[in-house]
């Protein structure tokens, strides 16, 4: 996807808002997020994160750590590797002082682009919060969106056999249906978690099916 494509465009002016004195970082980021094998951790994906960031900006301490954070959670992104995270908090803690950014919020944005490794923020942790229900929201959207999320990410994993893909994937399933909470944030905690918990039982089902 090429800098002209609107979406990329888009993208672009708020990471100028962000980082205005770093726009060849931002260009960076959107190349990666444009990578050929993404098929769900992509730019689309980028931008529902921080729309809900916006939609959740008011639990959080620091709203624009998060956002930064979610630039760089999935800036390195290979489905053959284990340690995405830790090498996009590496990424980011390389990049982000380019533009300026305080150390300690480069400390912030790199601690949060880590913790979604888990999802699983601690009591207080205001800004892991928002960043992973952020993240996640994409469990409580309509079926429709969805299904597409459950494509895409079967399309990223297509070096997976059938039968390998269906029992990893219904592990991860089960262990997010697992948790006490999937959402940390009142809005979260409120409006997604009980559509979350249909689509993810519902994908489990047909899984076994």
């Amino acid at each position: 996807m090429s800098e002209q494509d609107p979406a990329a465009e888009a993208l672009l002016a708020r990471w100028s808002v962000l980082v205005p004195d770093a726009p060849e970082v931002g260009r960076g980021l959107v190349g990666r997020y444009a990578e050929p094998h993404r098929r769900y951790h992509d730019l689309r994906h980028l931008a529902e994160v921080l729309d809900r960031i916006d939609r959740l900006a008011a639990y959080a301490d620091d709203a624009d750590a998060v956002r930064l954070a979610a630039w760089f959670h999935d800036a390195i992104y290979d489905p053959h590797r284990a340690d995405n995270e830790e090498e996009s908090a590496r990424l980011a803690a390389e990049l982000l002082p380019v533009g300026g950014v305080p150390s300690s919020r480069v400390a912030a944005v790199a601690r949060l682009v880590r913790l979604t490794a888990s999802h699983d923020p601690g009591a207080g942790d205001a800004d892991g919060a928002v960043l992973s229900d952020a993240d996640l929201g994409v469990l409580a959207e309509r079926p429709e969106r969805y299904a597409e999320y459950v494509a895409d990410v079967r399309a990223e994993y297509a070096h997976v056999d059938d039968e390998a893909f269906r029992r990893g994937r219904a592990e991860v399933l089960e262990r997010l249906l697992a948790y006490d909470e999937l959402f940390h944030t009142p809005l979260g905690r409120t409006t997604w978690e009980a559509r979350a918990r249909h689509n993810l039982r519902a994908e489990l089902l047909l899984l076994r099916s």
